[in-house]
C-alpha cells in the first residue's frame, strides 16, 4: 500500500521541500507559549536521545559543553578581538 499524503505543516523540516517552506512556516506557531512549547520538546528530544539511556557515555554531556563553549566564544568575540595585542594600532 502506498503511503497516505501528510499535510504540509504535520511534516518535520528535514521532509519538507524548499517549495512548500513558505507554507511550512506559516503553520508554525510563533506565539511564546509556541516558541516555548518547542524548546522544551527539543530539550525532551536531545534528553531522551543523549541522556536517559541505559548505556549512556560521555558523549551527549560533551556535545552540551562544546556547543556552550562555542556560543560564549561567538557572544564575546568582540571583547576578546579588542584584547589582543597588536604590534600597530
Amino acid at each position: 500500500m502506498a503511503d497516505r499524503p501528510v499535510a504540509v505543516i504535520e511534516k518535520r523540516l528535514m521532509d519538507v521541500k524548499l517549495g512548500e517552506l513558505g507554507s511550512w512556516l506559516g503553520g508554525r506557531d510563533f506565539t511564546p507559549n509556541g516558541l516555548i512549547s518547542a524548546v522544551r520538546r527539543g530539550h525532551d528530544r536531545y534528553y531522551n536521545k543523549y541522556i536517559n539511556v541505559k548505556k549512556g557515555g560521555i558523549g551527549g554531556v560533551a556535545m552540551l559543553l562544546v556547543g556552550y563553549m562555542a556560543m560564549s566564544y561567538l557572544w564575546e568575540y568582540d571583547h576578546i578581538k579588542h584584547d589582543r595585542w597588536r604590534k600597530y594600532h
